[in-house]
């Protein structure tokens, strides 16, 4: 069974209570009954409630006064006032009762069969809210369990997969048949790719999970770049990539996480970009306070995956085609970007081609965790 609804019922006068709680009896409602500001408060201090009817005209504590107290309280701003009131219809009265937080305004002798239908309104906006946040709850619940189930996933994938390739690399020397040397390399291929959907799926969890501590050293960024050219080197991709220093290139990063998002970067130009045409890197380090790592390549894409790149699996894109991954490459990129203090931008047009732009902090902040904000 669900628990009842509470209503708060506040008024000096026993009679008026008796009155109101006989015109809202029912099954599922519960009526709470203060005859002073003072026992609404201590009411409401132990019991939550769907809707207040408070009596303007009371000693002591009137009830914009409480009204007041109500609003400025965090556990009880949200809580819908209704007004009641033997008063005179004076336009600066309502006013001052809108201000302190009413909802509405009902004046003595009250109409029953009205007072029972706002009644009635505002206890299905409750209903309402309480199954949205039930909802709420329950998805949060499935989307941790979600994500605690990919990083278990991901990290029990790594062993049988560093066996697949050990075995794939002494194929080879077990025989020379060529077959086997093309079925090895095929293997290898394939796990390598695997491991780097492995790898997405751990980056993930640690984004959504908000475990991203940045480990700072003082870093060249010239040289992670060229780094990260050298182990393109299959298929003669190197040699497409030019790298190019202006200003002081060092800078504190976690270099882990800036050779990951270089990577991501440097291979998605080689793979998009337009076959045979040379992809330009430029490290630009004259500012004091940033270092910026442009990635430009020819080609462009298309402005509606422009609009939803970087974002996780790229949803509502089509340019993720079989085989090529998991689409998670520049929402992390994007993300580790963003835990260092920084961004990634990106423009293409047919004049310029497709440029990436990575901008970081020379001296970024080493919080103990990030979280993502997005929007996603």
């Amino acid at each position: 069974m669900t628990a009842a609804i509470n209503i708060l019922v506040v008024d000096d006068i026993q009679q008026n209570l008796a009155a109101v709680e006989a015109l809202l009896a029912r099954p599922g409602i519960r009526l709470l009954k203060a005859a002073s500001g003072a026992e609404a408060l201590e009411l409401l201090l132990v019991h939550e409630v769907a809707l207040a009817l408070i009596d303007v005209q009371m000693p002591n504590m009137d009830g914009f006064e409480l009204a007041e107290l109500i609003r400025g309280s965090e556990r009880t701003r949200g809580i819908p006032l209704i007004f009641l009131t033997a008063a005179t219809r004076e336009p600066s009265y309502s006013f001052r009762g809108y201000e302190a937080g009413a909802v509405d305004f009902m004046y003595k002798p009250i109409d029953g069969q009205a007072l029972v239908s706002k009644v009635k309104v505002f206890v299905e906006l409750y209903q309402q809210k309480q199954q949205l946040s039930a909802q709420l709850q329950e998805l949060q619940r499935a989307l941790h369990l979600n994500e605690l189930f990919t990083a278990v996933l991901g990290h029990d994938l790594r062993t049988p997969l560093s066996v697949v390739m050990n075995g794939a690399m002494l194929l080879p020397m077990m025989t020379d048949h060529p077959k086997v040397a093309v079925t090895a390399q095929r293997i290898q291929s394939s796990a390598r790719r695997m491991a780097h959907m492995v790898d997405q799926l751990l980056d993930l969890a640690r984004i959504r999970s908000g475990d991203m501590p940045l480990r700072l050293a003082r870093a060249d960024y010239a040289e992670l770049c060229r780094a990260i050219a050298e182990e393109f080197q299959a298929g003669e991709q190197a040699q497409r990539i030019d790298i190019g220093v202006q200003g002081d290139p060092a800078g504190q990063c976690d270099a882990g996480m800036v050779s990951q998002i270089l990577s991501n970067l440097l291979g998605n130009a080689l793979l998009h970009g337009e076959a045979g045409q040379r992809v330009q890197v430029t490290v630009h380090g004259h500012a004091a306070e940033q270092i910026t790592v442009i990635v430009a390549n020819r080609g462009v894409i298309p402005a509606p995956q422009l609009a939803c790149l970087f974002e996780p699996y790229q949803q509502g894109c089509d340019s993720r085609k079989t085989g090529q991954g998991l689409g998670l490459g520049l929402y992390t990129a994007r993300m580790f970007a963003r835990a260092h203090g920084g961004d990634i931008a990106v423009q293409s047009n047919t004049e310029q081609g497709t440029v990436f732009a990575m901008t970081l902090p020379r001296q970024p902040q080493a919080p103990s965790s990030t979280q993502e904000k997005q929007s996603a």
